[in-house]
């Protein structure tokens, strides 16, 4: 993860509270809210209720720092919507967590308390981060993991399991959808179990598809190349994963589903990742 610190300038903020994260913890999102509003020169609030809204007021953003209130699935959605404006590179995210899941802003270095994740937006500094985006235009911030781990009880978990289209549209946003054929029978979840997958880094085959894999992980790791750990197959005696370095990974073989971040896509029988150096600039504490 490349991180080059420089601090922000501009102390009018447009906070985007996530709707979720209203219904999920509405005190500390008012605590958040207070925060800013007392240490910022000026505040635009918008409180999107649905994913259209999210993305018009991201656009129409001016020369206001965004700050995103939610959780890992708002931060992921807000950096896709940047990503596909072609706007990361002049843009500082900031982002509060609220919510249920926040592994992803806690992995990048956002504190998960309301008031020191506030703090941060005023009073810390811009590090540029690297992301991993794909031949599908669909970025991933933290670790990507294939196959996507089944849910408890067997099976992988839907894109939206409570039907919600704010998550539906959160998928689209990482893999678009293409249109449904009638014809065609809908896909059965596929079975759990090692994989036969081909991993190439930077046109280097890691693993072919006559070795069996438990799992496959890629990461933004230093100076713009991704880490890729692969854990082969055993029967016995473990065997030792393999771990590789490079700047593309491309994975194919057999129906796959991959987790980026917040939400599981798939299955597709190909997909290549590129690192982008420094794409991403978020706001976390000084150190």
């Amino acid at each position: 993860m490349t991180e080059v610190a420089t601090f922000a300038t501009s102390d009018q903020l447009l906070v985007i509270i996530d709707p979720v994260a209203r219904r999920a913890d509405g005190e500390s999102v008012r605590i958040a809210k207070d925060v800013l509003n007392a240490g910022a020169a000026s505040t635009k609030v918008c409180l999107p209720e649905d994913p259209e809204e999210f993305a018009r007021a991201l656009a129409r953003r001016g020369s206001r720092r965004p700050v995103v209130i939610g959780d890992d699935r708002a931060l992921t959605r807000a950096v896709a919507l940047l990503h596909r404006q072609r706007a990361l590179a002049e843009c500082v995210l900031s982002v509060v967590p609220v919510g249920g899941s926040l592994a992803v802003a806690h992995a990048l270095g956002v504190p998960t308390g309301p008031v020191a994740a506030a703090r941060a937006v005023l009073d810390g500094a811009e590090r540029r981060l690297d992301l991993l985006v794909d031949d599908s235009d669909g970025v991933v911030l933290g670790t990507l993991r294939i196959p996507a781990p089944p849910a408890a009880g067997g099976g992988v978990p839907p894109a939206d399991p409570a039907g919600r289209p704010w998550l539906q549209s959160l998928v689209r946003t990482l893999v678009p959808v293409r249109p449904s054929r009638p014809s065609r029978p809908v896909a059965a979840p596929l079975p759990p179990g090692p994989a036969r997958l081909r991993v190439e880094v930077d046109g280097t085959t890691l693993v072919d598809l006559d070795q069996p894999v438990e799992a496959v992980s890629v990461t933004p790791g230093p100076s713009g190349a991704a880490e890729v750990v692969v854990r082969p197959s055993s029967v016995g005696a473990e065997a030792a994963p393999l771990q590789a370095y490079g700047r593309t990974v491309t994975v194919s073989g057999a129906d796959f589903r991959y987790r980026a971040d917040a939400a599981v896509a798939g299955p597709v029988r190909r997909r290549t990742w590129t690192v982008r150096e420094g794409a991403l600039g978020l706001m976390l504490p000084v150190r």
